[in-house]
Order: C-alpha cells, then structure tokens, then sequence
C-alpha cells in the first residue's frame, strides 16, 4: 500500500490525543476522520485501522523503536506489519535488521502481547493456563457482526439483500440472530442499516439477551441499558409485545436507546433515568426479568477497545468491583418472586464474575435466589469477545 504524508500525520494527531490527552480511541478516531472531509474511503480506512492497531500494540512498537518521535514510532510498526517503507527523509535511519534482532531477542511476555506488567500478572493470577491463550487471542482485530432485526427480516434474506450490495457475509454455529462479514465494511452507510434491519453487535454480546429467556408479553427491565443494545435484541426476542424499560444512569444514553429503537420499528421500549435508590425501591417486584449488564473493566472487548489496557489501573478494577456488587445488592428487588435475573459483563475475570455472584448469593440480598446457570466466555474459545453470563431465579 502506498503511503501518505498527510494521513501519517493525522495518525500522529490521533495517537497524541489518546496517549497524551487521555481521550477515548473511538470518539478521538471519529473526531479525526471528520476534520478531514477530502480523504477518500481508502485513507479513512488507513488512519482508523492504524491507529488502532498502533494503540493496540504500543508498548511493543515503543520498546522496538529507536526513539519515541512520531514518525520513528510509526516505522516500527508498518516494518512490523510486514510493510516496506519509502525513501522518505522521515524514515531515514530506521534500521529493519535491528528491529528484527531486537524483537528475536525480547523474552517477556507482557511487551510481547503489548500489556501492562501488573495487567499481565493479575490474568496470570486469575485465569491461570488459559490466560497466555487468551490474551494472545484478545490482540486480534476484532471482526465485525451483524445482529439481524428479525421484527424486519431474516438472516437468509438480509444475507441476500448485503450480498447484492457486495458485502459478504457467513453464519456461526450457536448464534442464530448473527451474520459475521467476510471483510471490513462501513455498513452504517449501508441502506439496510438505515432501514433498521440490523444492529452492529458482537456474538457473545448476543448470547446475554437469549439467556434472559423472555417471552412476548413479559416485563422486563434492562437495569443497565447505556445505548440500548440488548434492549433492542431483547424487544425482538419478544416479539415486540410486552414492556421493556431500560434504565440508566445517563440520560444521554437512552436518548441513543430511543433513536435505535425508532429505527428498529420497536414500540415496546420505555426509558427511565435511574434518580437514586428511590427509582429501584419504586419498581420493587415489578419485573419477569431482569438483565445486569453492569459496568465491569471492559477486558473482555480488548479486540474493539485496546486502549482500555492503558486506561485501567488495579484501582479502577477494584472501584469497579465494588460497583458491581452495590448494583447486586439493590437491583434485583425489582423482580418478581419466581421471575429470572442474568447478571453479565464483557470482562474475563473471575472476580468480576463467578466470585461476585457467589459473594451476592451468599449474603442477605442474595438468599432467595439461585444459580440456575452460567457461562464463561473466552475469546480464545468462540472468536468473539470476552463475557460472563449467569441466570439466577428469585425463589422467595
């Protein structure tokens, strides 16, 4: 591929804003590519793609470069892509016989697989053997899936109609609503999406709503919703018949649920701003479901968010930990006796989620329910994201 002085730099703009800043990669991504309306879809595609790789591999790409400077930094990286680099006065002195020796040499796992030192012993910790796997697995680039709007149209039919748009698709087998593209796309410009006739979302994003079990008719609260993404799923689920009411505590969150349910065709959906624990007590017993998707470390979706490895610290794990449990304490009096709650996040830690819910069921709050299931999802093993799913039922 042929490179360009003015993309490269605006790399450089976006890399200095997530590094040096402490600004988000997507939004930082997002803000880059609209200050520049003349790029074509191939340099738009450049700069997202290597930013985030670059992002993705940062510890690695600064131990192997010569010096920090930006265009040193980007270097590294496209020679280890495999890329030849241009005659460029920038790139004069950048030694690719160096690079090589250096990375042969490199013995510790943590610069390797381009992760803090604390970050690659407490997974070492927690998830033992499977960790080296799972981490190896979590630096990949994450693929793109669709969740078909089955209100609208079936996965064959949605199939066929990207298809003739010429964008390729393949089924999994165990994810039914699920449609993996063959090769990176921009499918929000598509006319399909427009339409409402599907939703970007990760396989094992998907697997939470199918466990909660609903049926039209019910009444289920998402305590957790943000932009409503398996609020959505969980509409569809039931048919479009029932109530959902998606709750948050940002306002600006479930005005996205409210736009995205809009374009769905989905009526069912009512929002709510959680106000204090006045709104929880209101609902008390209200409920057939109940859906957690509660705040976690994010370690799970690395392969979309890898600047979340440079973001987290072992306090913010912990403050985040303890979030979950008030949430496990207090939210689940909204269910009805006999009604199911699953608890989940998109992390991979056991402390974040067998170890919570066992803590939740084995105090006061917890002692009218039970495990009915769980499931621990790795990203080495499925392909998608990290994620913790566990259905319980409120007994008494």
């Amino acid at each position: 591929m042929r490179l360009h002085n003015n993309t490269i730099r605006g790399v450089h703009t976006a890399l200095e804003s997530i590094f040096q800043e402490g600004q988000y990669a997507d939004k930082v991504i997002a803000r880059t590519l609209k200050s520049n309306p003349k790029w074509g879809a191939r340099d738009r595609a450049f700069i997202a793609e290597t930013t985030y790789e670059m992002v993705r591999w940062w510890r690695l790409i600064n131990f192997l470069s010569k010096s920090k400077e930006p265009w040193d930094l980007f270097a590294t990286y496209w020679l280890m892509k495999g890329n030849e680099l241009p005659l460029w006065e920038e790139f004069k002195g950048i030694n690719k016989d160096r690079l090589k020796e250096k990375y042969a040499e490199l013995d510790k796992p943590a610069i390797i697989e381009s992760v803090p030192d604390w970050l690659y012993e407490l997974g070492q910790k927690e998830l033992g053997e499977d960790w080296e796997d799972e981490i190896h697995s979590l630096n990949q680039q994450a693929d793109v899936v669709l969740r078909v709007n089955t209100l609208k149209i079936t996965r064959e039919q949605l199939r066929n109609r990207l298809a003739e748009d010429g964008i390729k698709t393949h089924i999994v087998k165990g994810y039914p609503d699920a449609l993996i593209l063959d090769e990176r796309s921009n499918v929000f410009l598509n006319s399909a999406f427009k339409e409402g006739l599907f939703e970007v979302q990760d396989g094992s994003s998907q697997l939470v709503a199918a466990a909660l079990a609903v049926e039209p008719g019910m009444r289920v609260i998402d305590a957790c919703a943000g932009a409503g993404g398996k609020s959505l799923h969980l509409a569809a689920l039931m048919q479009n018949k029932g109530k959902i009411l998606s709750m948050d505590l940002e306002e600006w969150k479930l005005q996205q649920t409210k736009l995205r349910a809009r374009r769905s065709g989905i009526q069912i959906i009512e929002r709510k701003v959680i106000d204090g624990s006045k709104t929880i007590k209101r609902l008390k017993d209200s409920a057939d479901r109940l859906l957690l998707d509660v705040p976690c470390s994010g370690l799970g979706v690395l392969r979309r968010n890898p600047d979340t490895k440079w973001k987290l610290s072992e306090s913010s794990i912990k403050d985040v930990q303890e979030k979950q449990q008030e949430i496990l304490q207090s939210y689940p009096s909204m269910l009805k006796v006999g009604g199911q709650m699953v608890y989940a996040t998109c992390s991979i830690l056991p402390s974040e989620n067998q170890l919570q819910v066992q803590k939740f069921l084995e105090s006061d709050a917890g002692k009218n329910f039970e495990l009915i299931e769980d499931q621990k999802v790795l990203s080495k093993d499925s392909g998608f994201d990290g994620f913790y799913i566990a259905r319980l039922l409120k007994k008494a």
